[in-house]
């Protein structure tokens, strides 16, 4: 399901137009990104958990040359889902 679709399936179980699904899709995507950016966690009950997580600098190996090279530490999105998403998955 693509960005499109999603703001579809939502339009027809809310019964709201498709604009105002897509305003308000990429206005909480936003927050997340920003909220996680700025370096908090998001928590929606249920569903899941995002916020950053360091990376550690290691070595790695080009893919091309097979040379050894060094990939510097960083910071990265994570998400973890909730017990109830899981469950939902697993059923």
């Amino acid at each position: 399901m693509n960005k499109a679709e999603f703001i579809e399936a939502i339009a027809e179980q809310t019964g709201k137009s498709k604009k105002d699904i897509n305003l308000i899709v990429g206005a909480a995507l936003e927050v997340i990104e920003d909220a996680v950016a700025e370096g908090n966690k998001i928590t929606l009950v249920g569903f899941g958990t995002f916020e950053p997580r360091d990376r550690q600098a290691r070595e790695g190996i080009n893919p091309r040359t097979g040379e050894k090279m060094d990939i510097p530490a960083t910071k990265v999105p994570a998400f973890t889902a909730g017990k109830s998403f899981k469950q939902k998955v697993a059923a």
